[in-house]
C-alpha cells in the first residue's frame, strides 16, 4: 500500500474495516508488531501514526461516520489510507470532498484490479503547504 511502504515496523498503526482483524494479522506477519484493529485499538487518544481503512465492499454512505470516529485516533501529525472499491470519476471526488470536509488533503492515490487507495494528511501537517 502507499503510505504503508513509507512505514518502519515502529509505526503504530490502526486499522479499520470488515476484516480489519486479518489485515492487523498479515501487518504482524510483515513486521508491524504495532498493528492494532479497532476491534482492540483502545481509546481513542491520538495514538496512532498510521489509519488504514478497508472499506472494499461496504457502501461509500457508510464511511463517513467511521472517519469521523477513527480520525481521532490518529496522530496529528499522521496518515490515513482509505481503500475502497475502483470507483468512477464521482465517487473518487466524492472521497475527497469528504477527506477535505475533516481537515485532510491526499498526498497520492492508486488504482488497481483490488481497489483504489488514497493516502492523505491533515491540511495544517502537509510540509508542501508549509514550505510554500
Amino acid at each position: 500500500m502507499i503510505a504503508l511502504a513509507k512505514c518502519s515496523a515502529q509505526h503504530r498503526i490502526v486499522v479499520a474495516g470488515s476484516k480489519a482483524v486479518e489485515l492487523m494479522f498479515d501487518l504482524h506477519r510483515r513486521g508491524f508488531a504495532r498493528a492494532a484493529a479497532t476491534a482492540n485499538c483502545g481509546r481513542a487518544a491520538g495514538q496512532y501514526d498510521v489509519a488504514l481503512v478497508d472499506w472494499r465492499r461496504r457502501p461509500f454512505r457508510t464511511l463517513e461516520p467511521t472517519l469521523d470516529w477513527l480520525v481521532k485516533f490518529l496522530d496529528q501529525a499522521g496518515v490515513l489510507v482509505v481503500w475502497v472499491e475502483p470507483q468512477k470519476a464521482s465517487a473518487t471526488e466524492a472521497l475527497r470532498l469528504s477527506l477535505e470536509k475533516r481537515g485532510f488533503i491526499i498526498e497520492s492515490g492508486t488504482v488497481n484490479e483490488c481497489g483504489c487507495a488514497v493516502s492523505a494528511r491533515r491540511r495544517e501537517h502537509n510540509p508542501l503547504r508549509k514550505a510554500a
